[in-house]
């Protein structure tokens, strides 16, 4: 799960799937350096706690071109950060393993907003919308 700073989307995306299916090794990261080390916003740890999810002990990191061999999908939250993460790969081997993680609702806007300026909504919203994506990663995999 990738997006930009690694402390709002990716880490609620890892929690939501690490939180539907305990076999599967989930992991996020950011694009960008600008947090690593820092837990998830207080507001994305609030709205996973809500939902009975606990993303606290999170701490950012960036992406690696090494995440290529570790992980079998790469699910970018939105199109710049998919680009950031294509212009990675050096093979067409890494390049099919990265999707637009709202590709799977079939949605006509394929990202994931950034909550990251708005209030407390905008996470609701983007729990839900990564909830949704979540279940159809489970049901496709």
């Amino acid at each position: 799960m990738v997006c930009l700073g690694n402390i709002c989307r990716s880490p609620l995306a890892e929690g939501i799937l690490r939180s539907k299916c305990d076999t599967l090794i989930v992991d996020s990261a950011g694009t960008a350096s600008y947090h690593v080390g820092e837990p998830p916003d207080h507001r994305a740890i609030n709205v996973a706690r809500k939902n009975g999810i606990d993303i606290s002990n999170l701490r950012a990191r960036q992406f690696s071109i090494n995440d290529f061999e570790e992980f079998d999908f790469i699910f970018a939250m939105d199109t710049n950060n998919y680009k950031d993460i294509i212009n990675l790969t050096k093979s067409n081997e890494h390049k099919k393993k990265v999707f637009l993680i709202l590709d799977k609702l079939n949605q006509s806007n394929q990202n994931v907003p950034d909550p990251y300026y708005g209030g407390d909504e905008g996470f609701n919203k983007v729990f839900n919308l990564l909830k949704k994506a979540c279940n159809a990663i489970i049901e496709k995999y």
